[in-house]
């Protein structure tokens, strides 16, 4: 298994009246964490849509375990968890800067044409990415690969 990591700046903007990270701003971390996945393996969110392809969210699941703070410096972990023949589930760890779990997620997604939103296989598409999923998903019962 594959894992991707992104460091994230806490910027003020980023966090409520108490000071605390708002929980709508994980969702954006989820997606610089996918998006740093799919560069390190070699390929680009870009490159989909240029062949007229989307990637658009169908199930999403956050637990908060620890609060982050403005001015502290988050890590995103991520990892796909399962690749199917029209799905794709990351899953995602969100770090203190010391390694204390600041919240744990999955997402998943499903790969759409983008002129007639018509599912459509990664294995068809671009069958060398597919692959590459393939081999650095997680194992069945978290065994590594």
């Amino acid at each position: 298994m594959f894992i991707s990591e992104k460091e994230i700046e806490i910027r003020y903007a980023e966090t409520d009246q108490m000071g605390v990270v708002y929980h709508a701003n994980y969702l954006i971390w989820l997606e610089l964490g996918r998006t740093k996945l799919i560069e390190d393996i070699g390929y680009t969110y870009a490159g989909l849509e240029e062949q007229g392809v989307l990637a658009p969210v169908t199930d999403l699941s956050i637990q908060y375990k620890q609060a982050l703070r403005y001015g502290q410096k988050a890590i995103v972990r991520t990892w796909v968890e399962q690749h199917g023949r029209l799905r794709t589930v990351y899953g995602y760890e969100v770090l203190h800067a010391d390694g204390t779990l600041a919240a744990t997620a999955k997402s998943e997604h499903v790969l759409v044409k983008k002129d007639s939103f018509r599912p459509v296989s990664l294995k068809k598409i671009d069958p060398d990415w597919h692959e590459k999923y393939e081999e650095i998903k997680k194992a069945p019962d978290g065994v590594r690969n």
